[in-house]
Order: C-alpha cells, then sequence, then structure tokens
C-alpha cells in the first residue's frame, strides 16, 4: 500500500515511517522540520530509495496537502504542535497547526478518497475528568489549548466520517516514550529529559512531590496500535476512538528510580544524582492511566512492551545516542 505519514520526520513518525517500510509499504513523509528532525529518517531515504519519498512542508497549506496525499491509499496523520506548556504559552500557534492543519489533511484525504485516515489523539482529550482508567467515551472538560485542539480532531473526524463516509480511527496516546524522542528544547517530553539529566550528573526536578501517576507508553505498542488501525478489517473498530497504552500507573519517583535502575549498569555514578522538587505544572492532572480493554476488543491489541521493558530500551538508546 502507499500511505501518507505527516509528521514523519517527528518522534513518532519516524518510527511509524521505518515500521511500514519494513512491512513492504510505499511511504511518503508529510513534515515542516519545525519540531521533526530531517536526521531521523536521513537513514530510510538511503536504505529505501525507492520506496520513501520525503516532503518538506506545511500542512497549513492546503496546497501541499492535496500534493502529498495524490494516489495515496492511507492516511496517518502524525503531525502537530505538542507539549501542553507550549500550547499555554502560544494558544495561537497551536490552535492553527492542531485544528487548521488537521482538518486541511482531512478535505484533501476525502477529496483523494483514501481508504482510512488514522490519527494521532491525545490522553489530554479527558481534561478534568477524575474517573480511573479512563474510558474513551467518558471524558471531562479540556485543561490546555493543546487539550482543545486534540478534542476538536476527534469532532472533525466524528462529521467527516458522518458526513462524508469517510473511515477515520482515532488514538488517544497516553505519555509516548522511546528511540528519537527529543531531549532537547524547552518542551523536551519527562523521560528524555530525566535522561539527559542523569546521564550529565546534573539534578533532576520533579513538578510537585512525585507521586503524581502517568499511564507511560512505550513507542513499540504505538506502533503496534497504528498497525492495527491500518490493517483491521473489523467494521465495529472503524469510526472508533482507541485509548493507546500500557494500562500501568507509574508515579514519576518510580520513574526516576527506574531510570536509575537502567542507566548505573552503564555509570554507577549516576546512582547519586540529586533529585529535587519543584512546583506544580498548571494545566497537570494528578493521575492518568488507560482501560484499553476497547482495543483489546476491537483491534486485538496486547501491549508488546511492558514500562520497565520499554524504558530498558529507551535507556539503551540514549546512553548510545546522547
Amino acid at each position: 500500500m502507499k500511505i501518507l505519514v505527516t509528521g514523519g520526520a517527528g518522534f513518532i513518525g519516524s518510527n511509524l515511517c521505518e515500521a511500514l517500510l519494513r512491512n513492504g509499504h510505499d511511504v511518503v513523509c508529510l513534515d515542516n522540520l519545525s519540531t521533526g528532525k530531517f536526521d531521523n529518517i536521513a537513514g530510510l531515504i538511503n536504505i529505501y530509495p525507492y520506496n520513501f519519498r520525503f516532503i518538506e512542508g506545511d500542512i497549513r497549506e492546503l496546497a501541499v496537502c492535496r500534493r502529498a496525499v495524490e494516489n495515496v491509499d492511507y492516511v496517518m496523520h502524525e503531525a502537530a504542535l505538542g507539549s501542553v506548556p507550549r500550547s499555554i504559552n502560544d494558544p495561537i500557534n497551536t490552535n492553527d497547526n492542531n485544528i487548521n492543519g488537521f482538518l486541511n489533511m482531512l478535505v484533501a484525504a476525502r477529496d483523494e478518497k483514501v481508504k482510512r485516515f488514522i490519527y494521532a489523539a491525545s490522553s489530554s482529550t479527558y481534561g478534568d475528568s477524575k474517573d480511573l482508567p479512563k474510558v474513551e467515551d467518558k471524558i471531562g472538560k479540556p485543561l490546555s489549548p493543546y487539550a482543545v485542539t486534540k478534542l476538536v480532531n476527534e469532532l472533525y473526524a466524528d462529521v467527516f466520517a458522518k458526513t462524508y463516509g469517510m473511515e477515520c480511527i482515532g488514538l488517544r496516546y497516553f505519555n509516548v516514550f522511546g528511540r528519537r524522542q527529543d531531549p532537547n528544547g524547552a518542551y523536551a517530553a519527562v523521560i528524555p529529559l530525566f535522561v539527559k539529566k542523569l546521564i550529565a550528573h546534573e539534578p533532576v526536578t520533579i513538578n510537585g512531590d512525585g507521586e503524581f501517576s502517568r499511564d507511560f507508553t512505550y513507542i513499540d505498542n504505538v506502533i503496534h496500535m497504528n498497525m492495527l488501525a491500518l490493517e483491521t478489517v473489523n467494521p465495529e473498530a472503524v469510526n472508533q476512538i482507541f485509548n493507546t497504552a500500557c494500562s500501568e500507573q507509574t508515579s514519576l519517583n518510580q520513574l526516576v528510580n527506574y531510570l536509575k535502575e537502567f542507566l548505573v549498569a552503564y555509570d554507577p555514578e549516576i546512582a547519586n544524582v540529586e533529585v529535587v522538587h519543584g512546583p506544580n505544572r498548571i494545566g497537570d492532572i494528578p493521575h492518568s492511566l488507560a482501560s484499553i480493554e476497547k482495543a483489546k476488543s476491537l483491534l486485538g491489541y496486547k501491549p508488546v512492551f511492558t514500562v520497565k521493558e520499554g524504558l530498558r530500551e529507551a535507556v539503551k538508546w540514549y546512553w548510545e545516542n546522547l
């Protein structure tokens, strides 16, 4: 099949491109390189010169979206401006990328009559809901501009499915981590940021008392879910939203202990790195844990890595690449 991956030079997108190419598909990668990196896909261009095409372009331009989707069978939409803090600091740019860009891609995919539109949704959509575990049909009110944009994505996908007969599947990602996740920049995710600090023997700062917990999800689980969404022939699985997670709860204190445990194998001094505590972040919820029963039932999903197994793999990659 010929598959378009938007945001394909990013952390999740580049891993998805690689998996699709290994499975024998032709891949078009669209990315404006604002947060993605060409280095993430340079090797794919060399290994798969006839099956991989890179387009440097912006989803905020409809003409670019139309060009990227030409003769494509499926769209896997990963492009977005991530980070809750970034969205709080710059809601206009977040809205422009995540809503206008998303709508452009839906329109282009509709007009090209693609077979299915699979997109990255977000656990932030659960907002202020205190229910645990998080079940797909019970959400709260968004707590950040980023969360608003991801909720709007789900609403638009649902409307396009009902109005134009499109097949859409949304995957609500829960705190994804793993190889190629950037540890640098003001909005670096917590795991690569902690690993970078530990390797450099710099104090690790935890927001709050460290008892906030998350459903950290290794990248290979996310790739597995995307493949299931791409290949499913179960009609009940189409035009649905699925939690994409491990369904394991890990506190930030536990997370740091795991990272130290795996990193001391490379550098024993890391055991002595100081952990300090700062204020809670605006827009953060105390706890997040996904129910994956719907994905198990309709897609046959089963996590391929536990949190600890994924952290061990991620630490190895960062040690070799940082």
